[in-house]
């Protein structure tokens, strides 16, 4: 059900409100970095008297990186929604907390203003309450990027219940996976999902998914495409007869009210599936009160937010830059932010500027392959479109090349905007290092200083602090960061060694980013990619070992190794060298065999972009698969192959490089 008071009409605002703890100079930023390092306890102390606390905390920090474990406002009460919603009522009530732009430009725009999104949460709430969903349960979100989205977001923060989003485009053996791996026991889905030409079956999805599966008690159904779905008696009911109920239970006399659940400030908030060097997802868990204050701070200051000012992430919240900054971050501040739909690129390659030009957008943070992407259309797309309005860009997911940097700064921010570069992770929460708008100074392609509290250093394969310039008189390292900020990840859920495995056991009292990075002689960092088994494909985070897993699934395929190798658009494209048994001889059915076993599996978002397939690979005695060798003919560097005495069978290394795509 679409309620008609979700339609308003959009106009931009400039409301005066100030946050005291947003940096306006450089000279301020070094201020605010040496106590926040000097004085952790009381920099972050001063910060979170500006929310709204039902209980205030014993103690600011407690941390060991070698168990590890990491608290922070221990013995604090609160609700995160009440910090993004309530406390805002008063004064912003009318103004839009969300303005939801359609995939089809010719439906109807909806704006939901604060008042109107405490409502539909206050619903949720209800409607969860009333199908079983209890405090620390966990709820698994599988939905199109509508508001509903949110709402169900946040009516699970609201009473307590742990969600974990997962993104449409993954396939219902991933879903699977990850329902087992969470113990969910509840659903919430649509019928099916508008992506440009395409509509996305969900609730199919979700059904193949649920095959086999004992734990889910009811799966929630909003209708969005009018998809004939299966609908099982007992498990499954529709959204909007559930919200209708609720509401008559939530608004007596024309006030509405749902109690928020009481929270300890480190009870888990959710949990965000991310891919690892194993093939099986990790489970990232982030807490109440650090993660709430983490992404209000760099949202603030990385774009220096204004009240009124209209942000537009283009993100999907199945990932954690949609949850950070299009729910989280800009509605803990009282902001405008932008939910789109639909793609980049349809109906036409103008559609970006055409949001920006509708909404006045002030502020647009993107993908670097969404950038490279729309270069590829040239200039024409941009004719007609207004795009005055706007005063900060940033790019995340990725490094960003230099002629992507420029044509953005160029063509999109006339050169007037300053370009925020962040580099930041789903299990840090929010931007780590990035400079901030207009106050610290920008570099092209490097991400540039540390937020306040986050404290970077570069350490070599043996753990030892990098202090060797090279030619260039910059510093290379692995990048790994010395004391926990207020959002770092807690835990990976059900599995704890693993989290200390991944992230902190490769060097003693340090979290390992898994990348690498560069630092020059003002401090500056540009981050240079994954050191590990990791690929960041158009700035999603895909396993080798989940993509070999999946192929190897193939019942013609024998063995499979994957490396990431450059790609124009995507940034990393995956390249895929596998071993077949050849059975029907035609390689061509074969690679599209496996493309479509990876989909299944996976999700089309992890399919190789080249397949070679080779009669070996190159391994050590041992048996381990050098990856390096397959790197670097991946990337094209057949002379610089390294020392090939010690493999099993070195004449393979001459195979692959003859067959090379």
């Amino acid at each position: 059900m679409i309620f008609l008071a979700d339609f308003t009409t959009f106009t931009p605002q400039n409301i005066a409100m100030s946050y005291p703890y947003q940096i306006k100079s450089f000279e301020e930023y070094k201020k605010a970095y040496q106590k926040s390092v000097e004085d952790p306890e009381s920099f972050w102390s001063e910060i979170a008297e500006n929310f709204v606390w039902k209980k205030k905390w014993n103690s600011v920090l407690n941390w060991n990186f070698e168990e590890p474990w990491v608290q922070w406002f221990e013995g604090a009460k609160l609700n995160i929604t009440e910090n993004c919603i309530d406390r805002h009522l008063k004064e912003l009530g009318e103004k839009p907390a969300i303005i939801w732009e359609p995939n089809n430009p010719e439906e109807r725009t909806r704006i939901v203003t604060y008042n109107r999104l405490h409502k539909r949460v206050c619903q949720v709430a209800q409607m969860l309450k009333n199908n079983g969903v209890k405090k620390g349960d966990r709820v698994c979100i599988y939905m199109g990027m509508v508001p509903e989205l949110a709402y169900a977001i946040l009516g699970c923060a609201r009473i307590g219940a742990i969600h974990s989003v997962i993104f449409g485009g993954f396939s219902a053996q991933s879903i699977a996976d990850r329902l087992y791996d969470a113990n969910a026991e509840y659903i919430i889905t649509c019928d099916g999902a508008y992506r440009g030409e395409k509509i996305i079956p969900l609730k199919s999805v979700i059904d193949d998914a649920l095959i086999g599966n004992r734990s889910i008690k009811r799966v929630i159904v909003y209708t969005r495409t009018r998809t004939a779905v299966s609908m099982l008696k007992g498990r499954d009911v529709w959204w909007e007869d559930e919200m209708q109920y609720a509401e008559e239970q939530v608004e007596k006399n024309g006030i509405v009210s749902f109690p928020a659940e009481t929270m300890d400030a480190e009870d888990p908030l959710f949990i965000l599936y991310t891919s690892g060097s194993t093939g099986k997802p990790k489970g990232v868990v982030h807490s109440t009160a650090g993660y709430m204050l983490w992404t209000n701070y760099t949202f603030i200051n990385v774009f220096q937010y204004r009240q009124g000012q209209v942000h537009f992430c283009t993100a999907d919240i199945g990932w954690i830059t949609g949850h950070s900054y299009i729910v989280y971050g800009p509605l803990s501040a009282g902001g405008t932010s932008v939910m789109f739909e639909g793609v980049p690129a349809w109906p036409n390659a103008g559609r970006f500027w055409e949001i920006v030009d509708k909404y006045k957008v002030n502020i647009l943070y993107t993908a670097p392959t969404a950038i490279r992407s729309l270069m590829g259309f040239g200039l024409e797309p941009l004719q007609g479109k207004d795009l005055s309005s706007l005063e900060v860009l940033g790019t995340v997911g990725e490094p960003i090349n230099e002629e992507a940097w420029h044509w953005y700064d160029e063509h999109i921010g006339k050169k007037k905007c300053p370009i925020v570069d962040t580099w930041w992770q789903t299990e840090t929460g929010g931007c780590l290092i990035s400079n901030m708008a207009g106050v610290t100074p920008a570099k092209p392609s490097w991400a540039t200083l540390p937020m306040p509290g986050v404290q970077p250093i570069l350490v070599d394969e043996k753990g030892n602090e990098v202090t060797e310039k090279d030619e260039h008189g910059l510093l290379k390292g692995n990048l790994c960061i010395k004391a926990p900020w207020p959002a770092i990840l807690r835990t990976t859920y059900g599995d704890h060694e693993r989290c200390r495995t991944n992230y902190f056991s490769a060097y003693k009292d340090l979290y390992f980013t898994g990348d690498g990075a560069l630092k020059d002689e003002n401090g500056f960092y540009r981050i240079t990619g994954r050191v590990d088994d990791v690929l960041n494909v158009s700035g999603h985070r895909i396993g080798t070992a989940e993509v070999e897993n999946a192929i190897n699934m193939h019942a013609g395929v024998v063995e499979s190794a994957v490396v990431g190798y450059p790609h124009d658009i995507k940034g990393q494209g995956i390249y895929a060298f596998v071993i077949d048994n050849n059975t029907h001889g035609d390689e061509e059915l074969t690679r599209k065999d496996i493309l479509q076993t990876v989909s299944r599996i996976i999700g089309p978002i992890a399919k190789p972009d080249k397949i070679q397939f080779v009669k070996g690979l190159p391994k050590t005695r041992s048996g381990k698969i050098m990856r390096r060798i397959l790197r670097k003919i991946a990337e094209g560097d057949l002379s610089n192959i390294g020392d090939t005495s010690t493999l099993l069978d070195p004449t393979v290394v001459d195979d692959i490089k003859n067959g090379k795509l």
